[in-house]
């Protein structure tokens, strides 16, 4: 693979993800406070990246064979797509705006149990991984971001950037949930104060809005 003539596939690939990904979702909430608490976040991580990578190989691969045989179809759905990109930016935005924001309670639960001198309930493996399936596999946005938004813009790529596309996409995917995992510690104290998310979720609105005006070709 030519790196240098794919970098644009492989960079709309990342940004496409970022910007789906990077949400406060049931998803990403459960990830953020079970690394607030420092539970299985390793099983919990591998389960979220392996999920994302077969659903965005899936989404590429698929939607290009889709492309090829049922080209207005497929231009129709990503239209689609597109018109939920554009409602999910500007809801982000009017949260953004909203004075009263919802937080992070997990954080709160965890320092309380620290601060009286105990420590967080153990929690048995395998209904943790049970609910990181659950969280990933039965939530429709998943299928919604991955196949119909990921899926048709990278088959919208020329056939031999397909792969670059793809795996920008889940590079981003990776380092997100590592990132959210591990790290989830030191956000906590952040996410406590409701301007915190209120700022995030103005920066998503934003970039989302602006993928989805790009995607308009």
């Amino acid at each position: 693979m030519n790196w240098l003539s794919n970098w644009p596939s492989f960079s709309h690939g990342a940004a496409l993800c970022a910007s789906l990904i990077v949400t406060i979702g049931a998803q990403n909430a459960f990830v953020l406070r079970q690394g607030i608490m420092r539970s299985h976040v390793g099983k919990i991580v591998l389960l979220c990246t392996l999920s994302d990578f077969i659903l965005i190989g899936a989404g590429v691969g698929g939607a290009s064979v889709l492309m090829e045989r049922y080209p207005t179809f497929v231009h129709a759905m990503l239209y689609v797509g597109l018109a939920y990109l554009a409602w999910f930016g500007v809801s982000a935005l009017r949260r953004a705006l909203q004075p009263g924001h919802a937080v992070l309670d997990g954080a709160a639960d965890g320092d309380a149990n620290h601060a009286a001198g105990g420590t967080p309930p153990v929690q048995r493996a395998l209904p943790i991984v049970l609910m990181t399936l659950a969280f990933t596999w039965l939530n429709p946005h998943v299928y919604l971001d991955t196949f119909l938004l990921i899926g048709t813009a990278g088959a919208r790529e020329p056939e031999g950037a397909r792969l670059a596309f793809a795996l920008g996409a889940m590079t981003v995917s990776a380092v997100w949930f590592v990132a959210l995992g591990y790290g989830a510690r030191m956000l906590a104290p952040l996410f406590r104060r409701a301007s915190a998310w209120r700022v995030l979720d103005g920066a998503i609105g934003s970039m989302v809005l602006l993928l989805a005006v790009t995607q308009l070709r």
